[in-house]
């Protein structure tokens, strides 16, 4: 018995009409349903279950997996709405923008695309807020931007909010998110690490209470440099934060890394880390940390 016949064709051949159609009831479909995103504008497959969930339902619970309470990342606009006070940030440095001083090819046009993407001009945000009524002077950096990478305009914007809470002499809080150092600036990005560091250690010997924030992901020279020289460092679960990566380090070593390394609760385990809290409950920790240090 045949089940195909030999002379239908095997494969279906499609005309610009047929595509030009096809567009034309999408477009009708979506003047009929009132919806203008596309589906990809619509839902997010969460990482760490597989639920599909409407992107707004994820943003309206604090940007959570309403199944499995996985965090999504949050931009460095979104954070400052979570911690600083309604009404009291104002921002500093925004005027502050990239120069491809290396000539560096496509930079410009990453920068171009990143600025674009976030809505921001560099990969932090900076300036002086309240958090339950206690002024401080707080940066957070958005992954986002060229993957939260630590160039000489965000090293210098981390270093200002320092420096602005050593003047002040008002608590510095540093949320970190980031792969580290930016290759397209050289050395000049490395050198980012001492600068920043240098100006924690003025804070410290000032007795200016600094609380870092490394939230997934904080790798590579950020997390060697700032991100865990606070007083008090603080994360959300399951944040990724290290150094090199996995792989790296264990084709180093020549051993397998152990479960759960470089999460934040292996970090707390080995006294890297001092707190880790939920995002609901960041704000309330941050404020109850600043209350026994001011």
């Amino acid at each position: 018995m045949r089940f195909f016949s030999l002379r239908k064709k095997k494969y279906a051949t499609l005309t610009v009409k047929d595509e030009v159609d096809e567009n034309r009831m999408l477009e009708e479909d979506k003047k009929n349903t009132g919806i203008t995103e596309e589906p990809s504008d619509l839902w997010e497959k969460c990482p760490e279950c597989g639920e599909i969930v409407l992107k707004k339902d994820i943003g309206r619970n604090l940007y959570r997996c309403l199944n499995c309470g996985h965090y999504y990342r949050m931009s460095a606009r979104e954070r400052i709405d979570l911690l600083i006070d309604g009404g009291t940030f104002v921002e500093e440095d925004a005027n502050l923008q990239t120069e491809d001083f290396l000539g560096f090819e496509g930079y410009k046009k990453k920068v171009e695309k990143a600025e674009g993407k976030t809505g921001i001009n560099e990969a932090v945000v900076s300036g002086i807020g309240k958090i339950k009524g206690i002024e401080v002077s707080i940066a957070v950096m958005d992954f986002d931007f060229l993957g939260g990478s630590m160039g000489s305009v965000v090293g210098e914007k981390i270093t200002r909010a320092l420096e602005r809470a050593l003047e002040k002499r008002i608590p510095a809080i540093v949320v970190s998110s980031s792969g580290g150092a930016r290759m397209y600036e050289g050395i000049v990005s490395l050198m980012q690490m001492a600068k920043t560091s240098a100006a924690v250690h003025r804070l410290k010997k000032a007795g200016i209470p600094y609380i870092s924030i490394p939230v997934n992901p904080t790798t590579g020279g950020v997390t060697a440099s700032f991100a865990m020289l606070g007083d008090v460092i603080i994360t959300e679960p399951k944040a990724l934060i290290g150094f090199a990566g996995q792989r790296v380090i264990e084709q180093t070593i020549k051993q397998k890394l152990p479960k759960g390394f470089q999460t934040s609760e292996f970090l707390l385990k080995h006294g890297m880390l001092d707190i880790i809290t939920k995002r609901e409950e960041m704000k309330d920790t941050v404020a109850k940390v600043l209350s026994n240090l001011v």
